[in-house]
């Protein structure tokens, strides 16, 4: 008697059983299937209607294979120092056990055989897999001090594309191959970026001192030193190797430069912005990392819940952004968010009724079905003649990256009273240094409160690490030395960290917005008209409701999402 073929249970039907999947979702998803060519659990992750970790159980009893959950795991150093080094990023598993004659990973895809084979043969032994979740599978991969040091000596082996554009807008290749003969410089250079790329750096330091160049990361808003200081005699060679990436004038070391360069690393594709500032010692760089696929990873979806914005707030912002004329203002100092929720306002409302249109320097991330326009000085498109030819654009909706000088500030005023809904940010340190800013660039006071819808001052503090944060009970004394009431933190559970592998030993992992709104009533409005002093302003503020920077940062402090060290870098009592 012929035997039956062995059949595999259908995933949809395996998701459909554990739970995971609505059965009326399925035939969206056979529909996406059947035009896109996807996979059906890509189609069902992408959709919202499962999640990756649903995704690997169910893969996990289809192959009858064990699922692991990496959430806590820790990549053993001495386990990777047996396997080349380019291995785990080019074949996209974690190593759980190794044996002489086989191995065991972690993958994401048991259906991928040819890789598996290629593995095989890479590292001469049988390859026993367990599957887990795609995201889990990269987060292990890019923390601790072991994958940091194999991710140095990756750069030996990994291929860095410098992307040059012609003004004719098409990509020129000038790739830098990472072979022996390859400079050192150019070593450095490269595994400087895979590095900071790995920890989510936002920008490269390059400080030369009197006892050689010192290499740091901005990380979370946090300067750290990346490695031992190297020797004084680099300096110029690292500066004119940034300077060529950057297309800068080498033979110019005695004013500022400023400038930009592409890199494909894989399949992502990375902006940099460098600026050169001379100093006592030579040259100084400051490399700014625009890693828009680690942005929208990190934010999982740009809303303002994924901010950390508090519901109160996030309830009287909508109702700001969702007016149908009028300017919306974000403030705050350099790196405090302000792009970054103007992005998640925007995605709230966009019904795709209203034509909605930009204008940034840069355009840090892509909004589907949102006309996005990058400002180029060099070419003479600044900020206000794009915001004059937008204009002329029929928009609805428009989001101005910055307001810099008098010329954007009085069209954007304009704009608002003329009918549009115009979103903006400008630099000032809370609510009430907006107005006077405005009013310094020539902006008639009375226009501009009649334009005006509210005002969020913004700032970021960083979250305290899950994995080794620790209670800590503080004294009366302490607490008021913290510029915190203790009457209204008796009983509660506060945190600190000391630092692990998973936040580079930092003790805090990943930032949280917090804010203060101030809605424009009549009040107010007359107040600022009148030029009153801030004092009086504030009062009437907080009569109306507005909840001040330090009472938000309070509030984190409270829900044990922050440390009262953090707050207290980030904000002041009053």
């Amino acid at each position: 008697m012929a035997m039956q073929p062995f059949r595999r249970k259908n995933i949809g039907v395996i998701l459909i059983e554990r739970g995971s999947l609505n059965p009326d979702q399925l035939p969206a998803i056979i529909e996406i299937q059947t035009t896109t060519r996807q996979r059906f659990g890509e189609i069902a992750i992408h959709e919202g209607f499962i999640t990756e970790e649903a995704l690997a159980r169910a893969l996990a009893e289809q192959f009858n294979l064990e699922y692991v959950d990496l959430l806590n795991f820790k990549m053993d150093s001495e386990l990777l120092n047996q396997l080349p080094p380019d291995a785990i990023y080019r074949f996209h598993f974690v190593p759980l056990e190794i044996h002489p004659h086989a191995i065991v990973v972690a993958v994401a895809d048991p259906t991928d055989v040819v890789k598996l084979d290629e593995l095989e043969l890479l590292l001469d032994r049988q390859v026993e897999i367990r599957i887990a979740s795609d995201s889990a599978i990269a987060a292990v991969t890019k923390a601790g001090e072991g994958t940091r040091r194999v991710l140095r000596e990756v750069s030996e082996d990994f291929m860095l594309q410098l992307v040059k554009e012609t003004d004719r807008g098409e990509e020129v290749l000038s790739v830098e191959t990472l072979s022996d003969d390859t400079s050192p410089i150019i070593k450095l250079i490269n595994t400087t970026i895979l590095d900071a790329l790995s920890r989510r750096a936002s920008d490269i330091h390059i400080e030369t001192g009197p006892d050689g160049v010192d290499i740091k990361y901005r990380i979370d808003g946090v300067l750290y030193k990346a490695n031992d200081t190297i020797d004084q005699h680099f300096q110029a060679p690292i500066i004119s190797r940034l300077k060529v990436m950057s297309e800068l004038d080498i033979s110019e070391r005695r004013v500022p430069q400023d400038g930009r360069f592409k890199i494909r690393f894989g399949e992502k594709s990375i902006d940099f912005r460098v600026s050169i500032m001379p100093s006592s010692m030579g040259e100084d760089a400051v490399i700014r990392i625009l890693d828009k696929e680690s942005i929208a990873s990190d934010l999982k979806g740009l809303t303002l819940e994924n901010l950390g914005i508090s519901e109160r707030e996030i309830k009287r912002l909508r109702r700001k952004i969702r007016e149908p004329y009028g300017m919306v203002l974000v403030t705050g100092p350099t790196g405090s968010g302000k792009t970054t929720t103007l992005y998640a306002a925007l995605t709230e409302i966009h019904t795709g009724e209203d034509k909605i249109i930009t204008i940034e320097d840069p355009v840090e991330y892509m909004l589907r079905g949102v006309l996005q326009i990058p400002v180029n000085e060099k070419k003479g498109l600044t900020f206000a003649k794009g915001l004059r030819s937008i204009l002329r654009h029929d928009p609805d909706k428009i989001m101005v990256g910055e307001i810099r000088d008098s010329e954007t500030a009085q069209i954007a005023v304009q704009s608002a009273l003329t009918g549009h809904l115009v979103f903006t940010t400008v630099h000032a340190n809370n609510v009430f240094d907006v107005i006077g800013r405005f009013i310094h660039m020539g902006i008639d006071p009375y226009n501009f409160v009649s334009c005006l819808n509210c005002v969020l001052a913004q700032r970021l503090v960083r979250k305290v690490c899950t994995a080794c944060r620790r209670p800590v009970r503080y004294s009366d004394e302490q607490l008021i030395d913290g510029g915190v009431d203790p009457e209204r933190f008796r009983g509660m559970t506060l945190y600190e960290s000391h630092g692990c592998d998973l936040c580079h030993g930092t003790g805090y992992r990943g930032r949280v917005a917090i804010v203060e709104l101030l809605e424009l009533n009549d009040q107010i409005r007359d107040l600022i008209i009148a030029k009153v002093p801030a004092t009086q302003l504030k009062k009437a503020a907080r009569e109306a409701g507005v909840m001040f920077l330090r009472d938000s940062a309070e509030e984190k402090l409270a829900a044990g999402i922050t440390t009262l060290k953090e707050i207290n870098r980030v904000t002041f009592v009053e």
